[in-house]
């Protein structure tokens, strides 16, 4: 059971932040010039690589030695969870289990790359189900806690049930020898409202909070070969998408993602010169 688990584990090589593990969660089945699969870690084994130029700063290395270059789709600091894609078609996928029928005492196990030492094995039992509030909002998240054994290295990597199914992925050590994953549902929810091809408006933001306390998006720099490059101006601060609140990176390429493929342009709310106004940038394919 443990060697067909692994044959879906990976390590992540993110720059020097050395190793971490992810999950491969999909692979297309073709071997078409464009197939890739997408890959599940935490959110912080790939903070700071950059979307558009973070191919070739992240590596993928497969259980059988194969190495990827590689590129962050889609991230959440607060539940701690990243989706990066590699062009690469027919890996091994995960069985995924249904965490929200986990029972406290249960037997678990976890693979990761502990210290760089590849394919460790640990094993424990389910030592409590909870959530927590998200840090900044007043959402919870759910929580798996165990007593598996997780060093630096094991970030990202499955918690899996006695059949070798993923219920988790393993986060981060919290307190004594109570290790934390993410619920493999939690996980699941979360990728279905993240597209695998984010639209790219050719703009740099960064958070800034505005004197009404409100967070925008401040507009750092323009592409001029960008979709933006006619409608949006540097210091320019958006604080919506198609009426949805943006108030990190991450969260507004999701929703300028979904609003451009329903509708094939993206409506910004923007705060310029004090005044807050709506505009429409348009996509074409090289946006999508």
């Amino acid at each position: 059971m443990i060697e067909a688990a692994k044959a879906s584990v990976v390590q992540v090589q993110s720059g020097s932040r050395g190793i971490g593990t992810g999950v491969i969660w999909r692979s297309a089945a073709g071997a078409a010039s464009d197939a890739h699969s997408a890959i599940i870690t935490n959110a912080h084994v790939v903070m700071g690589t950059e979307r558009r130029n973070g191919r070739g700063r992240l590596q993928v290395v497969t259980g059988d030695g194969r190495e990827f270059a590689a590129e962050v789709l889609a991230s959440n600091p607060q539940l701690d969870l990243a989706m990066i894609r590699v062009s690469a078609a027919g890996l091994p996928v995960a069985k995924v289990g249904d965490s929200t029928r986990l029972r406290v005492g249960e037997l678990v196990f976890a693979i990761g790359n502990p210290w760089g030492q590849v394919g460790v094995v640990t094993a424990g039992i389910v030592s409590g189900l909870g959530s927590i509030t998200l840090q900044g909002t007043n959402r919870m998240a759910q929580y798996i806690r165990s007593d598996v054994l997780l060093a630096p290295g094991n970030s990202g990597g499955p918690l899996l049930d006695a059949t070798g199914a993923v219920i988790g992925i393993n986060a981060m050590i919290f307190g004594g020898d109570l290790s934390v994953a993410i619920p493999s549902h939690v996980a699941t929810e979360w990728i279905a409202g993240e597209p695998d091809n984010p639209v790219r408006l050719g703009i740099g933001v960064r958070t800034v909070r505005l004197p009404t306390r409100q967070r925008g998006l401040l507009v750092v720099n323009v592409a001029p070969d960008g979709a933006a490059a006619r409608t949006l101006l540097i210091g320019d601060v958006v604080l919506g998408v198609a009426g949805e609140p943006v108030a990190d990176p991450d969260r507004f390429v999701s929703a300028v993602t979904r609003s451009a493929r329903a509708r094939g342009s993206v409506r910004l709310n923007v705060l310029r010169g004090g005044a807050v106004r709506d505009v429409d940038v348009k996509v074409d394919s090289r946006s999508l």
